[in-house]
């Protein structure tokens, strides 16, 4: 085996679609569950060593901290994109100008966060109602990773650079380093330092910041690839712009997301404590069920990016078929295992019997529901390399705002009981099924229909022209 080899970029443009789709996926996959280990780490720390009200503050804090942080989503998926499409053309110069102006702008994107984040921390935390007995946690935890960001934020941007080069392994491996770094941190300033939930969040940013460091030193030694120099950094404003366009409807999708997830967290938190821990539990678990199908959907991304920046429009659409099938396959599967071992899972997090109950019951009810996002990302991810993140972003729009939030909110309404004054807690997760389906139905429908496809045409066109 050719170990440098591994740690190289590649070109997706030649062999068999599906198994260039598996080989880049699945060091993807790996670096995905280990990102998602920063938060469980957290999770599980706070709830073991400080208690379950503290596990309930690090969930209050999630949607907020995903909400803040799209700026950076956008520009790394842009970024992803354009690299992945320059690389494929073998265009050296655009490729440089690429980079270097991404770098710059998550340096103003950083700033922004740095500034603005712990200004809107607590008066956020106040609107969703999050319970006094865990705001102080939850702000806390939230402005040191806003003061921090910076190392959050490049290492996502280096790492969808380097994606978009074809190279899912260095940044894996950088990703366990300080993911390992980071349990460690998370034990040594909780159960020996007695920092509480901050520490945590001070573990994680000291982590991430090495993450990115080591990424960066990566692409410092890529030169035969491209060149980084001070003239790369300077803004080109139409190049700047072409990564805003590309990147800014992901980003608005995550904000989406994320923005539903604000509004249905002060739902959760009308529930109590109890169900906000619980949340925080399924929502860990979610996370790592959630990984395959972010993996092969931003693996069909470069793919279809380097392809169709290389011309091959043909293994565009066989490595759609081919790597949806599969993706589909691995979510089936793990939706089994989570079936049956489901209760393993939340006994990590809590000893507390009610609460694995309560989180096993919601989990059961979201478990199908891997197998429709598997669809959505995939198709969605095609569409995406292709130069169309407008579609992505509308489907999220309708199924997320016009459909999850009303269900959640209505269905709460419709359960309301003595037991239950504000509503079934399993009408937060019963929405998020419903959506998750109907995303998925509407991708393939909307992917069947190729509007995608005018658009993939038009970017091969415009690469022949420039050469």
């Amino acid at each position: 085996m050719n170990i440098k080899g591994l740690f190289a970029a590649k070109d997706l443009t030649q062999g068999t679609p599906w198994k260039r789709i598996v080989e880049f996926a699945i060091p993807m996959l790996i670096g995905n569950i280990a990102q998602q280990l920063y938060n469980t780490a957290d999770s599980i720390v706070v709830g073991r060593y400080i208690g379950d009200n503290a596990l309930a503050a690090v969930g209050s804090a999630g949607p907020i901290l995903n909400l803040l942080l799209v700026l950076f989503v956008g520009v790394a998926v842009g970024a992803g994109i354009l690299v992945a499409q320059y690389f494929g053309a073998k265009d050296r110069e655009n490729l440089s100008h690429t980079i270097g102006n991404c770098i710059t702008l998550t340096a103003i994107t950083s700033a922004i966060i740095m500034f603005a984040g712990p200004l809107v921390s607590r008066p956020l935390l106040q609107l969703l109602n999050t319970p006094p007995s865990i705001i102080d946690w939850s702000e806390g935890y939230l402005n040191i990773f806003f003061l921090g960001i910076a190392g959050f934020s490049y290492y996502n941007i280096f790492a969808g650079i380097l994606r978009g080069l074809g190279d899912s392994v260095s940044a894996l491996v950088f990703l366990l380093i300080s993911t390992g770094l980071n349990v460690g941190l998370d034990i040594l300033f909780v159960s020996q330092f007695g920092l509480g939930v901050p520490g945590v969040a001070l573990a994680t940013v000291i982590a991430q910041g090495i993450s990115a460091l080591l990424c960066l030193v990566k692409l410092m030694r890529m030169r035969d690839i491209f060149d980084l120099n001070w003239s790369m950094l300077k803004l080109k404003k139409k190049l700047a712009l072409t990564v805003l366009k590309l990147g800014l409807p992901s980003g608005v999708t995550q904000a989406i997301f994320s923005l539903a997830m604000v509004t249905v967290q002060s739902l959760t938190n009308s529930f109590g404590e109890l169900v906000i821990a619980a949340n925080v539990i399924v929502m860990r678990v979610d996370g790592f069920a959630m990984m395959p199908n972010f993996s092969f959907g931003s693996a069909m991304t470069t793919f279809a990016g380097q392809n169709i920046g290389a011309g091959r429009l043909d293994r565009v659409e066989k490595g759609s078929r081919q790597g949806t099938s599969i993706a589909v396959s691995v979510s089936a599967t793990i939706t089994v295992l989570l079936l049956f071992l489901g209760r393993y899972l939340m006994n990590v997090f809590t000893d507390t019997p009610e609460l694995v109950a309560l989180s096993m019951r919601m989990l059961r009810i979201l478990a199908a529901g891997y197998i429709a996002v598997a669809v959505t990302q995939s198709l969605g991810g095609v569409m995406r390399g292709a130069g169309d993140t407008m579609t992505p972003m509308w489907i999220s729009l309708v199924t997320v705002v016009l459909l999850r939030v009303p269900t959640a909110y209505g269905l709460a309404y419709l359960t309301r009981s003595e037991l239950y004054p504000t509503g079934r807690p399993e009408s937060v997760f019963i929405s998020l099924l419903v959506s998750w389906t109907l995303g998925a139905l509407i991708t393939f429908l909307v992917f069947r229909r190729g509007a995608w496809r005018e658009r993939m045409l038009s970017v091969g066109k415009a690469r022949a022209a420039e050469e």
